[in-house]
């Protein structure tokens, strides 16, 4: 199969970030999606359901932006113009990794060096598009499609409870609880999240 890496750093709107990646190719999709990805890939099941032969949403969730989390957002934002970008990440790191994955020096190189690559803009429209973001229960109650739903038992950004959210709608989820797993969880949990995805695959087969 092949496989497509959707530019989510041009567009400052979850909506039209789905469009573009439905635009990559013509025919069935299986949308892999980690956190924002996620989000994505939920509009992108909305828009074009028919398309959909499979989904994958790791360390995500489909509710809307909370008032609060709107607010952190600005201050990130406002953070991100005027020191530049290490900071900002240096500062979310926590956030993004697990306790153990937080000593890996390889891991957290890894971490800042994808956040340099977006840069300060792409931050911005990122955060942008993440707090004008839709809800998206009605779309996984109506996806007849194989799902997975996976997420870190240690994600504090998308606590494990969205994704038992999100597997109880959609009616062919498959939940993956990864123990001792942080946010990032396709870089703290490679192999693990490769077998799930393969196991996806095999289902969307069928």
């Amino acid at each position: 199969h092949q496989g497509y890496i959707a530019d989510t750093t041009r567009h400052d709107s979850i909506h039209e970030m789905a469009l573009a990646a439905l635009d990559l190719c013509d025919g069935p999709l299986v949308p892999i999606g980690l956190s924002m990805g996620g989000y994505v890939a939920l509009e992108m099941a909305r828009l074009a359901p028919q398309r959909m032969a499979a989904m994958a949403l790791l360390s995500t969730n489909c509710r809307e932006d909370s008032a609060e989390s709107q607010r952190q957002r600005q201050q990130v934002i406002a953070l991100a113009k005027q020191k530049g970008f290490q900071g900002v990440t240096r500062r979310l790191m926590p956030r993004l990794l697990s306790e153990v994955a937080l000593q890996d020096d390889a891991i957290v190189a890894d971490v800042l060096a994808m956040a340099a690559d977006i840069g300060r803009t792409g931050f911005v429209q990122q955060q942008t598009a993440i707090m004008g973001r839709r809800a998206q229960r009605d779309t996984l109650a109506s996806f007849g499609a194989p799902v997975l739903v996976l997420c870190g038992n240690m994600d504090v950004l998308t606590p494990p409870n969205l994704s038992v959210e999100m597997a109880g709608l959609a009616p062919q989820a498959e939940l993956c609880l990864l123990n001792g797993i942080g946010h990032l969880s396709s870089i703290e949990a490679p192999e693990a999240v490769t077998n799930a995805l393969e196991t996806l695959f095999e289902r969307a087969a069928d």
